[in-house]
């Protein structure tokens, strides 16, 4: 079991280290600065924060202060600031939004009530694209993971949405929405170690080849403690790659995908035919 984890992993960190060879284009170490650097929000007035643009209340672009719907931002600055790990763990920051950690390795998110782990009746979105399992309808939020650092603002829509975004959205919209390959270029490295997180990393390389086509690649791993019971320890490895082609100056086309493998305790309850009618076995 152990070498078949390591084998993942290492593939995953072979594909980033074949990405990272590939040519940049080129740019100096100003532009590449500038092109990362985050708004304080803090500095701006109160009618430049209204004119925030989101795009998850009509599909379109439009200033935050013109969208008929309770919509709240977290920006990358507010995400980096938070000092949070993980994407449930920035949503404890939207008003409105229950999240709950059931234990470890589990959560429960939802809007308007009646939360807990099989909750169908909020839409997520990651840049656009349902992330929902047919299994329940719902989402798996150990499995939805990025770095951190490539999502350039979350966008919560609390209240009914059924009629643009479809069945989901019963009770809310959660759009994340990353940044594009064009704006990470350069390397990040990103580590940690603590009590709970016994050690986590990231690494990406993003750059472009000629000016129109952009790239980006990441790796990232984290090792949890056990929390409720004893015997939720968790790790968790992802690899992933993002391109963004200028196909002209009105369309893109997007090319995205990742792979991940890790492994959870939990403790399980299974239905038996003889008294007390019911085993608990850890797993």
């Amino acid at each position: 079991m152990t070498q078949g984890k390591n084998r993942t992993f290492a593939a995953g960190l072979m594909l980033v280290a074949c990405l990272i060879s590939a040519p940049g284009n080129g740019r100096s170490e100003e532009e590449e600065e500038g092109s990362q650097v985050d708004v304080d929000l803090t500095e701006m007035p109160i009618e430049k924060l209204m004119e925030m643009e989101v795009t998850s209340v009509s599909k379109r672009g439009q200033k935050l202060s013109e969208s008929a719907a309770a919509v709240f931002v977290v920006t990358a600055e507010e995400i980096r600031r938070s000092g949070a790990t993980s994407i449930p763990e920035v949503l404890r920051m939207v008003p409105g939004v229950e999240v709950g950690k059931i234990d470890a390795n589990k959560w429960a998110v939802t809007i308007r009530g009646f939360n807990d782990r099989f909750a169908n009746k909020l839409l997520v979105l990651i840049d656009g694209r349902s992330i929902y399992t047919p299994l329940f309808s719902g989402v798996f939020w150990e499995a939805q993971d990025t770095l951190l650092e490539d999502i350039d603002r979350i966008e919560v829509i609390r209240g009914p949405g059924a009629t643009l975004w479809g069945a989901n959205a019963v009770n809310g919209v959660i759009n994340i929405i990353t940044k594009s390959a064009k704006e990470t270029h350069g390397l990040l490295v990103s580590a940690g170690m603590g009590t709970e997180e016994l050690g986590f990393g990231g690494l990406r390389f993003g750059g472009s080849v000629q000016e129109k086509f952009h790239y980006r690649t990441f790796a990232k791993f984290f090792k949890r403690d056990e929390g409720f019971g004893g015997i939720d320890d968790w790790w968790h490895a992802r690899a992933g790659i993002r391109t963004d082609w200028e196909l002209s100056t009105a369309d893109t086309l997007t090319l995205q995908g990742d792979f991940y493998d890790g492994d959870h305790g939990w403790r399980a309850t299974e239905p038996i035919l003889i008294a007390p009618f019911s085993q608990t076995s850890d797993q």
